[in-house]
């Protein structure tokens, strides 16, 4: 008689000590099969030795698979069409990158033939969410295992953690005094939350910083860049054409040495608390205020205005984790529609910390400096502008004109006379 199939899951693996204990933690708790998945989206170093950690903990197959390109090009750079920020200064490097792991997730469980997926995300970040809002949107009838969330999880913290995968012999970086938070790298940014910087009061700590020099340690003269874009997409940097991820390389490399790229901030997660991360978004500082000059001088004013109004949105969805969403999808083709001239060059100056945009300039440029210039010139009547203004002011004028006809009539009914005016609002007593 043929024993049960044993149920096969798929793992988002990272090596970290919660998917670590988790390789483990699955086959104990479920009798399954565990395959772990990493996604290269940009972590360098972080991957050396994962295969060999993830197989001697008791994974029974690794996927490691190359996603820069494709990070880069179908995330980054729509978001950077969008000139998405959160809450006014976040490139949500995390949460662009989740989506992208999630959907990769599925494919292999789809491959594999895997019962379900799993990751490491606690119950009180946005992680989960974009995770379990991906997995449902590509695959509604996958099963999903939160370790987090899952009642079969009995760990309640990060020493239980380290008991555990000590006991069993699983090899895990440690979190020591020298490194008391956590960090999440990819090509857009390193993120560093947790431990020492859950104060919001204490600066991070010099030394934490990866992809960014100090301010104060950046080179004395300026280093000047040019960036060329197509359709909202950069696609050059000094001349040299390049990948969509090499370019982000070379973006990060070039700010980075600038200390260009730093953001500390308290953000409002999906789930309703506030927590403090510190960033380092060196390349995509740059290209966001670069796109932000060529749109300048390319993209009509109107235009411009309807898609600035969606920026919030568009930065709350991808936050959020509704990439795959259907109001997503068509905020995104209302935004490459904006972008279909959006081609030319940005100059920045890059200096101690600063990002400074010096030139600009475009084939498709709506700026004309006959129309422009201060000099004499004979394509603008400024004799016109008398008429634009007074019919753009009439309705001030009616405002006007029916409040000084209601002082008045106040005025005439009240023998005292009218009370003194008081400028701006007025509060009202309890």
């Amino acid at each position: 008689m043929k024993g049960k199939k044993k149920m096969k899951v798929v793992l988002a693996y990272s090596g970290g000590l919660d998917t670590s204990v988790i390789v483990r933690w699955l086959i104990e708790a479920y009798d399954c099969e565990v395959i772990a998945f990493a996604a290269d989206v940009g972590q360098k170093e972080e991957l050396e030795g994962l295969r060999e950690r993830a197989l001697a903990t008791g994974a029974s197959k690794v996927y490691i698979e190359d996603l820069r390109e494709e990070f880069a090009r179908d995330f980054i750079f729509p978001a950077l069409r969008a000139n998405a920020v959160y809450e006014g200064v976040y490139l949500m490097g995390t949460s662009l990158a989740r989506p992208l792991i999630a959907k990769k997730q599925v494919e292999i469980a789809r491959a594999e033939g895997a019962d379900a997926v799993c990751h490491g995300a606690t119950g009180k970040g946005n992680d989960q969410v974009r995770f379990e809002l991906t997995y449902m949107a590509l695959d509604p009838q996958i099963r999903i295992i939160s370790a987090w969330k899952d009642p079969k999880w009995t760990f309640n913290s990060r020493q239980s953690m380290l008991d555990y995968a000590a006991k069993h012999r699983i090899p895990v970086p440690l979190v020591t005094k020298e490194k008391p938070y956590s960090s999440d790298r990819n090509s857009l940014h390193i993120s560093h939350e947790g431990g020492i910087l859950e104060d919001p009061w204490a600066e991070p700590p010099e030394d934490m910083f990866v992809l960014t020099v100090s301010p104060e340690k950046a080179p004395n003269k300026p280093t000047y860049v040019e960036i060329d874009f197509e359709r909202g997409n950069p696609v050059a940097v000094n001349g040299r054409r390049m990948s969509p991820a090499e370019l982000m390389e070379v973006m990060n490399e070039i700010a980075g040495k600038n200390g260009v790229g730093r953001v500390d901030m308290v953000e409002n997660r999906f789930v309703g608390m506030k927590s403090r991360g510190v960033y380092e978004t060196p390349g995509g500082t740059v290209l966001w205020a670069a796109h932000r000059a060529v749109e300048s001088i390319t993209m009509d004013r109107e235009v411009m205005l309807m898609r600035d109004t969606m920026i919030p949105k568009y930065a709350q969805l991808v936050y959020n984790g509704f990439w795959y969403s259907p109001e997503m999808k068509a905020l995104q083709c209302f935004i490459d529609a904006t972008q279909e001239n959006v081609t030319g060059t940005a100059r920045v100056k890059l200096y101690k910390g600063n990002c400074i945009v010096v030139g600009r300039k475009s084939p498709q440029s709506l700026y004309r400096e006959e129309f422009a210039t201060f000099e004499k010139d004979e394509v603008y009547n400024q004799m016109d502008a008398t008429g634009f203004i007074r019919l753009n002011a009439l309705r001030l004028r009616i405002q006007a004109l029916s409040r000084m006809e209601r002082e008045a009539g106040a005025a005439e009914a009240t023998p005292e006379g009218p009370r003194p005016k008081r400028p701006g609002c007025r509060r009202r007593k309890a």
